[in-house]
């Protein structure tokens, strides 16, 4: 997820202080991982220096003035041309789960075990997303189906690779 492009694209909406951007994008994106302050006052700052975002009205707060900010022509422009382009499809050819069960078998360790361990987790992961699914909203429902898709393709390759895993390892120990 590129910060800076969601950031102008919640600008977008309505000008806003760094605090309600930084609530509405963990709200909205950051769910398992938050949008630290720091990054949002620093991305917002480059915005600025890029012409993309303005500072609009100063209101004393608590601590230091509260600032809020305003998308530009520029940054609509930007978000306009963002929101056109296709995401590059990735085929994630060199993944962690490849890497480690070459390595497994390449050191002579038991790929098997890891990968059943690797399924464990997916599953329970799976058993998270599916009880988020059922007690979210709309939007939990879709990021969770989001991971569900992305996990059960991954326990594909994971039954794939283990009905594959002797000659992979003939292959691999050369």
């Amino acid at each position: 997820m590129t910060v800076p492009l969601t950031l102008l694209g919640l600008l977008e909406r309505e000008p806003s202080h760094g605090y309600d951007l930084k609530r509405d994008y963990d709200a909205y994106f950051g769910r398992d991982k938050p949008l630290p302050y720091g990054q949002v006052y620093a991305t917002l700052g480059r915005l600025a220096r890029d012409g993309k975002v303005a500072v609009g009205d100063v209101e004393p707060g608590a601590g230091p003035d509260r600032k809020r900010y305003v998308i530009t022509p520029e940054g609509v422009s930007e978000i306009e041309t963002w929101l056109r382009e296709p995401v590059a499809p990735e085929p994630h050819l060199q993944t962690v789960l490849f890497t480690k069960v070459v390595l497994a078998l390449i050191s002579g360790r038991p790929a098997a075990e890891y990968l059943d361990t690797q399924r464990a987790a997916h599953l329970q992961r799976m058993r998270e997303l599916t009880e988020t699914r059922r007690t979210g909203g709309t939007v939990e429902a879709l990021l969770a189906d989001h991971g569900l898709f992305h996990l059960e393709a991954d326990l594909r390759w994971i039954d794939l690779t283990s009905a594959r895993l002797s000659l992979l390892a003939e292959e691999v120990r050369g």
